[in-house]
């Protein structure tokens, strides 16, 4: 979601209309809201999101898991939403369609001005109603900065990291420290 004005659209329409748009749209709740102002993302931005999909992929791979960078929508049924989140994680479930997953056990969204608020409130709403979630990222651009959250029973705990440390991602039993999420980027 960006700050550009949204658009009331059916789900079946935004369904039918999604794959031949000329640019990316989210789906929140009744209202499409086009992704076109993140069009040429910062070096930092594509770099965070390939280095924590690049430091991921391994043991997804050797676990059955599938991991996407940005272009796999994540369908949110019970909040008729769908998303690009940054990096996506999925271990477990069988994937539901072609274009898109609905039972994430990782996600991580790289922060930039027109997409934190979002990123920070309304995402963090919806992502951590999805019962299969385990663990998701706010990952800064501008410094090394990650707000960690992990389920804990029924609830969440937050923790941010600063400079350094590491975030447990559980559904795969491994860690994943700033420094391999900031090298080569800041």
């Amino acid at each position: 979601m960006t700050d550009a004005a949204p658009q009331a659209m059916t789900e079946a329409d935004y369904l039918r209309t999604e794959r031949e748009s000329p640019y990316k749209r989210e789906y929140v709740g009744g209202f499409v809201y086009p992704l076109h102002a993140q069009a040429g993302a910062s070096g930092e931005h594509v770099r965070l999101s390939g280095r924590i999909m690049a430091t991921l992929l391994p043991a997804a791979d050797a676990q059955g898991c599938r991991i996407y960078q940005s272009d796999m929508q994540l369908s949110v049924s019970g909040a008729s939403s769908y998303f690009y989140p940054d990096v996506m994680l999925v271990c477990g479930a069988d994937q539901p369609g072609r274009y898109h997953e609905s039972s994430p056990c990782f996600l991580a969204e790289v922060l930039s001005t027109s997409t934190a608020h979002n990123d920070r409130r309304h995402k963090y709403a919806v992502y951590t109603a999805i019962p299969t979630l385990q663990t998701y990222l706010l990952v800064s651009q501008d410094e090394r900065y990650v707000v960690e959250y992990q389920r804990e029973g029924e609830g969440w705990t937050m923790r941010e990291h600063r400079d350094a440390g590491q975030v447990d991602v559980p559904c795969l039993g491994q860690v994943l420290t700033l420094d391999q999420m900031y090298r080569g980027v800041l």
